[in-house]
């Protein structure tokens, strides 16, 4: 999965109307009569602004994580990856996104695909590699137009 690079411009604030109480995907009730607080989707979402950048994910291999083609992911550099994370790497000259596999018996990484079509890709002292953020959130579009 290739992706698409933005840094986050929290220069605006866009306060949206808040349904506080939750959605229930159960039976129906009118939303007006939930409605509380207003949330800015750029303090929900970016945690550290000069570190946090958008991408657009390009491709299908974590597909089986819930991450397709097209969707906005927000990215976090200054986020230590741990065991299982789900990061963007730069890897011989790439980035790609896929998650952390430590193996501590043979001394290395994994990047891990979750599409059983692609393969995992080891990482080694021989790779040109570094783990270049941290993904905090897959926002999904629901609606194609």
């Amino acid at each position: 999965m290739k992706l698409e690079l933005y840094s986050a411009d929290l220069s605006s604030q866009l306060n949206l109307a808040f349904a506080d109480q939750g959605i229930r995907a159960g039976f129906p009730s009118p939303a007006q009569d939930y409605m509380g607080e207003s949330i800015d989707l750029n303090h929900e979402l970016v945690h550290h602004p000069a570190t946090t950048f958008y991408a657009r994910a390009v491709g299908d291999s974590m597909t089986g994580c819930g991450i397709d083609d097209g969707d906005l992911l927000v990215i976090d550099k200054s986020i230590e990856a741990q065991n299982g994370d789900i990061v963007v790497a730069f890897i011989d000259g790439e980035f790609t996104l896929k998650r952390v596999k430590t193996d501590k018996a043979a001394n290395c990484l994994w990047l891990m695909p979750a599409n059983d079509q692609y393969k995992p890709i080891k990482v080694t002292e021989d790779n040109n590699f570094i783990v270049w953020g941290v993904l905090t959130y897959n926002i999904k579009r629901q609606l194609r137009r």
